[in-house]
């Protein structure tokens, strides 16, 4: 498994430096990749490595919805809300209703089956749209009105309607007595207790976190492993109760956020350099499941099927942002990123032929071909489109992120040496603040980001911030702190 996962980051970060450098995403070409050291291609990839696979991609999108949950702002999630709710269910109903009413004739598929291949296909794949959001919010692009935090939020969404809707279908496929009532109710309750699910525990956290002064390192790994926890309650609650742990798993970034937001951006920091390795375990395992020749086998009936289904998606997701205040731009962009279909359909993909579908290898082959077709698309247009459509907010909370990341201070409670002197000092205070511009050398919009820190030197017998105490802003034009301080990792 070793050599495996040698040649996942060897030729994953090859392709990805290889794509980037002609503008392209790099995840397009870790699936690339991904195919053709798979073992339906060359074969490199070891057995023992598609054994574990499905447990490598989960544990990789852990850590990209973390990522998403800690760039989640409840006033940003206020002012979309209604939108990604719409947007969650919508298009996916117009994508199955096209592919019913198409498939019988183009694959030779019962309308049952059709359903389910509608169902199989309706989903937009949060792995290949979550990180590419994340890159513009982080970047304030789309800021202003909250779109990437909008598809963000309805994709995640999104999976969990469609995945109710396949287990509705492919029951009444079966033959099961299939209380379709029961079923679509739980679609609610699944998301309302994930997000219960999350928040305990990432409070819980938080308030741990408070408590004891941990490295982040430690924190983040604490952070990751209750989330994994998560998808295993999951797991072993599904026969008495749906849970949509994946929400979960965000909303313990959001509370983190919205509770300490020093404390989340050091964690997200953690999380942004951590995901370097996850992108490539998740989409070169994900390109590892694609049997070409199994899509191959769907042909231009295939294609036709998936085409005629993005179409009514498309239409389904232009009517769902028709009541916001975006401009024909910027709703172009929203179907566009509405594209993307990969983690599901090759999770659920084969689920219909194991369960003895008739038509099990079709819809196994469609929603390959499926994943072949539309991942590397909707990753392009999403880039292409993004970069000049979504507006880039003069004034935002995202440049804070940057910034943080530029200048890698301590944190509360963290005991700094000074370089000149020798002296050491403790942080007791952190914050935001903005700047006035400062002249010529800062080329950004005002005002600017700074990050406030206090200082004080310890001395016996006093209280923290009592005695010798100073304070300083740091910003994009003031980057001196590592010039003048060494960090005391106790």
């Amino acid at each position: 498994m070793a050599i495996s996962l040698a040649l996942i980051v060897v030729f994953g970060l090859a392709a990805d430096i290889i794509f980037r450098k002609f503008k392209l995403p790099g995840l397009v070409g870790m699936l690339i990749v991904g195919v053709l050291v798979g073992p339906y291609v060359v074969g490199l990839m070891r057995p023992e490595m598609m054994q574990v696979s499905a447990d490598f991609r989960r544990i990789a999108l852990i850590v990209i919805l973390l990522r998403a949950g800690f760039e989640l702002r409840r006033d940003t999630l206020h002012r979309v809300g209604k939108t990604a709710i719409i947007m969650s269910a919508v298009p996916a109903i117009f994508e199955i209703a096209a592919i019913m009413a198409v498939a019988p004739y183009f694959l030779k598929l019962s309308l049952l089956e059709a359903t389910i291949l509608g169902s199989i296909l309706a989903a937009v794949s949060p792995a290949v749209v979550v990180p590419l959001m994340i890159d513009f919010m982080e970047r304030g692009k789309g800021a202003k009105k909250g779109i990437p935090t909008m598809i963000l939020a309805a994709s995640s969404v999104d999976d969990v309607f469609v995945i109710v809707l396949f287990s509705i279908f492919l029951g009444m496929y079966g033959g099961h007595k299939v209380n379709i009532a029961w079923q679509l109710a739980g679609i609610p309750i699944s998301i309302v207790l994930g997000i219960i699910v999350g928040l305990i525990p990432g409070y819980l956290l938080y308030r741990l976190f408070l408590k004891y002064d941990w490295q982040p390192p430690r924190r983040t790994l604490l952070v990751i492993g209750t989330s994994i926890c998560l998808l295993w309650l999951e797991e072993i609650a599904h026969n008495v109760v749906p849970i949509a742990a994946l929400l979960g798993v965000m909303a313990i970034g959001f509370i983190i956020l919205e509770k300490e937001e020093a404390i989340a951006h050091v964690i997200s920091q953690k999380l942004k350099k951590l995901w370097v390795f996850a992108e490539l375990l998740l989409f070169v395992l994900v390109g590892a499941q694609v049997n070409v020749s199994v899509a191959w086998k769907a042909g231009a009936a295939g294609l036709a099927v998936i085409f005629i289904g993005l179409v009514a998606r498309s239409i389904g997701t232009y009517l769902s942002v028709l009541g916001t205040d975006y401009t024909w731009k910027e709703r172009l962009f929203c179907v566009v990123a509405y594209v993307p279909k990969a983690t599901v359909q090759a999770a659920i993909g084969a689920v219909p032929l194991e369960a003895g579908v008739a038509g099990g290898e079709v819809i196994l082959a469609v929603a390959v071909l499926s994943i072949l077709v539309t991942a590397p698309l909707g990753a392009i247009g999403i880039m292409l489109l993004g970069e000049p459509i979504l507006e880039e907010e003069k004034l935002t909370t995202y440049r804070f992120k940057t910034l943080r990341e530029k200048l890698q201070l301590p944190r509360v409670g963290e005991r700094i040496r000074s370089k000149r002197y020798g002296t050491i000092w403790k942080i007791i205070e952190e914050k935001e603040v903005w700047l006035k511009t400062p002249g010529a050398e800062w080329k950004g919009p005002e005002p600017m980001p700074a990050i406030y820190l206090r200082f004080w030197q310890p001395e016996s017998g006093s209280s923290p911030g009592t005695g010798k105490t100073m304070e300083y802003r740091y910003s994009f034009v003031d980057t001196s702190f590592h010039a003048n301080w060494e960090i005391l990792y106790d």
